[in-house]
């Protein structure tokens, strides 16, 4: 308990380690061939059921099943409609559940009662699977979910689970498979029946509600008990599945999918689970293998739990070490059962199916293989997972995964010396829709994956094998799908080939050195620039584990200069000169084992448009202007053309208008050649710079400088009030208030000037034109050369006037410290 309540605390802990291996190569929707089906207003294809005898995939979606051609999807065969009638509708509406949800349905014209074989509500959980004709199914049995069953639907002995919080404990049902027993088998074992699902824990103690991954477990020959346990399992046990990292303190406690891979050239089956942690808001998922025999030895040979109370109020499940009954609680009528006169589980004593009753929670836990997830990824949540088993070229058995996210894409992986390699990438679904289901076909040579969605179904390729043009690239992938062919020069299947001539170059390792002989087929790019200009040299990288390095003239460039920029899929080069003309390479170098493989993606060859310089000679055409006014005239002597310009363009003439007698002006003739130069600028030799690339940092330091400086004197006059009315109310806006703007006596001023001087008045000493006043911004009276005033009659009345009433002025003043109006 306490180390569970540790490791859900400190979860986030050990996250930003476990970021996972990053998938080689990213297929876009777009870049891969892929078969799609949907259906206009049909949504929801949850399940898929193939039959490959027949070549047909039977599609379940809502209110409708299809039949369709399993090798194309596309084509449709038949499809078989169920719609529910508007009287159950009704009543599903009355009883509170929506109207789009169906109660039963109906198959092959015979009415099927669904209670006990699946949910009421679609968006409950269940899961079933089809065992000699008899139905086991995980679901809910009544009509609100809350009575969880696992049940056998079955004409002769129907049998189910307890109604027991000890049984059942509010489970989200996920998977269902039978396990079936070798007949070759010693202790003559029965089949038995596996259920996989999350529920809240009873064994131990958080703060809300833990969840817990677990794995229950049926015989097949089960038959119920005589008195105790009457139509009910007396084999149901169950387990907690463990997948955790405990050194990073992970632990994944929500099993979202599992796949039971069952092969003949395995020893034993191996059961996949995809987990996620309950408290998993940074998309972190994890992948678990158990093998069946730990699973069969903790129900065989583990401790059972018992619940114990204490202070007669708190219910706790503790490990049981008392005596165990015999026969053993829960195991199958076997050969050493039969021994003992126990033939069916009708004949098992009270004690022991009393014991299985109270006691179907095993204390132990089924640890995956190797103590430790196969594989631990950050920033996705894994939903469905599929594994086929390949045999390499090489002849060793791999298990290959394929795992869906719930963004639509399709992650494939294989373990290979205690390693995780995620070979690929595949976005199945152009919308991100989450993939829903899962199904893998083994018909080899026609090997298909069907994924399904909420808006339809795909069909895509195991391998994208014709996608690697070298045979290096095809090495890396480490597909055991695919292979290098030197013959064609090409990567392909090693499935659909013939067995024929197989001189094909694979390595699951990754080692590309066998392929010596790899002749790439390079194609250079030629372009040509002008002097100063900048060139974009455009590299495509596809693998998300290669390095890309970019080589001028066979030396490594150092693409940390400021004259060069790496983007994601391009290299630009600035300010252009001769010096940067000749052959680069773009090389994606990737590391495997301490090894580096590089290969050439991209090859260009740059060249600088050449300047044309014509050389003019003393004979060459002139345009001469007559001081007579007459038409310039033109020589008509051969222009000398330039040694790098072959081309015979004619010349263009063109007339001045310039007047005079000036000297002859050679001018240079305008050619098609050289009309581009002409509406180009200048360009300055690269010796006469004074200003290179490595000077743009100090031009934009001083730029900011200057601009710096700006504001500040900028702001210091404002604040002053040096500027005009403009700024003084944006700084009294600044200062909230505190400061006001200064009066306007404008008017005031003018009205006073105007009164009290008239321009009139204002006579020189010679008396013919005014002298102009000092203007001081105080002065009312004029200042007159010689100090005497000439009077007339208007002036005297008017000085008059100003002597009786100096300060008769017509405007308002206000001050601008009055605190009120008329103070």
């Amino acid at each position: 308990m306490s180390l569970l309540l540790y490791g859900a605390v400190s979860l986030f802990l050990g996250i930003v380690a476990a970021l996972g291996p990053v998938p080689r190569i990213t297929w876009e929707h777009k870049e891969v061939h892929l078969v799609h089906f949907q259906e206009s207003e049909t949504f929801n294809y949850s399940t898929l059921l193939l039959s490959e005898d027949k070549d047909i995939l039977y599609v379940g979606a809502r209110e409708v099943i299809f039949a369709l051609n399993s090798l194309n999807i596309s084509e449709k065969r038949q499809e078989v409609f169920w719609k529910v009638t508007e009287d159950k509708k009704t009543k599903c509406a009355e009883k509170g559940k929506s109207k789009q949800n169906l109660k039963s349905f109906e198959l092959g014209g015979r009415n099927e009662d669904g209670k006990g074989r699946c949910p009421f509500d679609p968006a409950q959980s269940y899961t079933s699977v089809m065992v000699d004709g008899e139905l086991y199914s995980g679901t809910s049995y009544n009509f609100l979910g809350s009575e969880p069953i696992i049940s056998r639907n079955s004409q002769q002995s129907p049998l189910r689970t307890e109604y027991a919080i000890p049984w059942l404990n509010e489970p989200n049902f996920i998977f269902a498979d039978v396990i079936r027993t070798e007949s070759e088998s010693e202790d003559g074992d029965d089949d038995k029946v596996y259920f996989f699902f999350t529920e809240v824990s009873v064994e131990y103690e958080f703060l809300g509600k833990l969840m817990i991954p677990r794995i229950a477990r049926v015989c097949k020959g089960d038959r119920g008990g005589l008195r105790t346990l009457q139509k009910k399992w007396t084999s149901y046990l169950k387990a907690r599945l463990l997948c955790s990292v405990p050194d990073k303190n992970l632990f994944f406690n929500i099993v979202n999918d599992i796949f039971i891979l069952k092969s003949p050239n395995s020893k034993e089956p191996v059961i996949y689970g995809v987990f996620t942690p309950q408290l998993n808001n940074v998309g972190l998922s994890a992948v678990c293998a158990y093998n069946i025999s730990t699973v069969e030895d903790v129900f065989a040979k583990g401790k059972y739990m018992q619940s114990a109370t204490v202070e007669q109020s708190h219910t706790k499940w503790v490990r049981y070490n008392g005596d165990i009954p015999k026969p053993r609680p829960g195991a199958c009528i076997n050969k050493e059962a039969k021994a003992d006169n126990y033939e069916t589980t009708l004949n098992l004593p009270d004690k022991t199916l009393q014991f299985v009753k109270d006691h179907p929670l095993m204390d132990d836990s089924v640890t995956p293989i190797g103590d430790k997830p196969r594989l631990v990824k950050r920033d996705v949540k894994y939903t469905q997972i599929v594994v086929d088993q390949v045999q390499a070229l090489n002849g060793t058995t791999y298990d290959v995964m394929f795992i869906s996210t719930d963004r639509g894409a399709l992650h494939k992986a294989i373990s290979y010396e205690n390693g995780m390699h995620i070979i690929e990438e595949t976005q199945l679904f152009p919308n991100f829709e989450s993939i829903q289901t899962l199904l893998l076909s083994f018909k080899k040579g026609k090997q298909y994956l069907y994924a399904g969605s909420n808006a339809g179904v795909v069909q895509s390729p195991l391998a994208f094998c014709d996608k690697y043009s070298t045979c290096v690239d095809c090495v890396l992938a480490r597909d055991p799908y695919c292979a290098w062919s030197p013959h064609e020069s090409v990567c392909v299947d090693i499935f659909k080939e013939s067995e024929t001539g197989r001189d094909w170059i694979q390595n699951i390792g990754g080692d590309a050195s066998s392929c010596t002989h790899d002749t790439l087929r390079e194609h250079s790019l030629q372009h040509t620039f002008k002097h100063g200009s900048t060139a974009e040299l455009k590299c495509s990288q596809k693998s998300n584990l290669a390095q890309v390095v970019w080589k001028f003239k066979d030396d490594v460039l150092k693409v940390e200069s400021p004259k060069y920029r790496l983007l994601e899929k391009a290299l630009l080069i600035f300010n252009l000169s001769e010096g940067d003309s000749g052959v680069y390479q773009c090389l994606s170098e990737e590391k495997v084992k301490n090894q580096k493989f590089s290969q050439v993606l991209a090859k260009h060859v740059l060249e600088l448009k050449k300047t044309p310089h014509t050389t003019l000679s003393p004979t060459q055409p002139t345009i001469r202007t007559e001081g007579n006014g007459e038409a310039p005239k033109m020589s008509t002597v051969p222009i000398l053309r330039s040694s790098a310009h072959t081309s015979t363009t004619p010349v263009v003439p063109f007339t001045t208008s310039r007047i005079g007698t000036n000297p002859t002006v050679p001018f240079r003739a305008i050619t098609a050649s050289n009309v581009e130069h002409l509406n180009s600028p200048p360009e300055v030799p690269e010796k006469a710079m004074f200003l290179k690339s490595n000077d743009n940092f100090l031009l934009m330091f001083l730029f900011l400088f200057f601009f710096v400086l700006f504001l500040c004197l900028f702001s210091y006059n404002c604040y002053k009030g040096y500027l005009p009315d403009q700024c003084l109310k944006f700084r009294s806006a600044l200062l909230l208030g505190k400061k006001k703007p200064k009066a306007d006596f404008s008017d005031c001023e003018q009205s006073v000037k105007e009164t009290l001087v008239e321009p009139g008045s204002l006579l020189t000493q010679s008396g013919d034109h005014p002298k102009p006043a000092h203007d001081t911004g105080y002065e009312t009276e004029a200042d007159y050369g010689n100090g005497h005033v000439q009077h007339s009659e208007d002036h005297s009345q008017s000085y008059k006037d100003i002597k009786d009433k100096p300060f008769d002025v017509k405007c308002e003043l206000k001050f601008a410290d009055s605190d009120a109006e008329g103070d």
